[in-house]
Parts: C-alpha cells; structure tokens; sequence
C-alpha cells in the first residue's frame, strides 16, 4: 500500500498562530483600559448633567419664591427649598386651586460615582466649601465621591 502524500497543500505552522494570538492579546490589553477610561468619561457626563439639572431647578424654586409665586412659612429658607425632596413632590403656587402643585424635578438622580440618591448638600449659610450641610435650605448639591476625575486636578465632590 502506498502512503498518500499531499502536495501543493499549505497550513498554518505553529509559529504563526501563537503570533496572532499573541497580537490579539495585545490588541485586548490595549482595549479593556480604554473602555474603562470611556465608562468613567460617560459617568462624569451624566454626572455634570445631574448637577446641572438639579441646580436649574434650585434656581427655577428660587425665582418662583422670590417673586411670591410660592408661599415660604419658614424666613430662615432664604427662598430656597427646604431639600431636594420638595422639588420632586412639588409646593402649591399662589393663586392656583390648592391642590396643583409645582413640580420643579421629576426625580432625584442617582449619583452616577456613588450609585446612590444621596447627595452633598450646601446652604446659604454654610461655606462655599463645607461638607457638612446645615440643614436651612439646599443652595447647591454635590457629589460625595471623593474620587479624582480624568482631567487629574479635580475631586468629583469639588464639582
């Protein structure tokens, strides 16, 4: 019997595939740090978005206050509100029947660097950098992370 040789027929050899997979495992240690960095980059997106949202809507319940638009029982408030809450459950407006309300956020967000609901809170009577919140009135909000951001100057809490 006669052995079947094969001629003209080409493989891979060994060599060559542990280069390729060599390369891919490169390619693959270059890729997972950059979709880390791209995931915080979107955390601090939504992030300024949160903060910017509630502080339009701190602004908005302090506009509608100041111009007598909702009623303040409590002077030390300042015409702020008393806490985030109360921008979620909504305040009666002067002159409206008494049970429509003023919504000024639909929901407190989540803190995208906590994963929590809780946030950093300042009111006009703290200091422009306290951390500990006073408790007459929400006048600003922050995060509570204390993690570095990206640009590598800035805590999240300093936001």
């Amino acid at each position: 019997m006669k052995a079947h040789t094969r001629t003209g027929e080409r493989g891979i050899s060994l060599m060559e595939v542990g280069l390729a997979v060599a390369l891919l495992a490169i390619m693959a240690l270059v890729a997972v740090p950059a979709s880390q960095i791209m995931n915080r980059r979107l955390k601090e997106m939504e992030l300024r978005h949160d903060l910017r949202e509630m502080r339009e809507a701190i602004d908005e319940y302090h506009r509608y206050a100041v111009q007598g638009l909702i009623k303040q029982t409590d002077v030390t408030q300042d015409f702020y509100p008393p806490d985030l809450k109360t921008l979620v459950k909504g305040v009666a407006v002067s002159g409206q029947a008494p049970d429509t309300k003023m919504r000024f956020l639909r929901r407190i967000p989540i803190d995208p660097m906590t994963g929590s609901d809780e946030w950093g809170l300042r009111s006009t009577r703290d200091e422009p950098d306290s951390t500990m919140w006073g408790g007459e009135n929400v006048y600003d909000v922050y995060s509570e992370s204390t993690a570095l951001a990206l640009d590598g100057k800035t805590h999240y809490n300093e936001w």
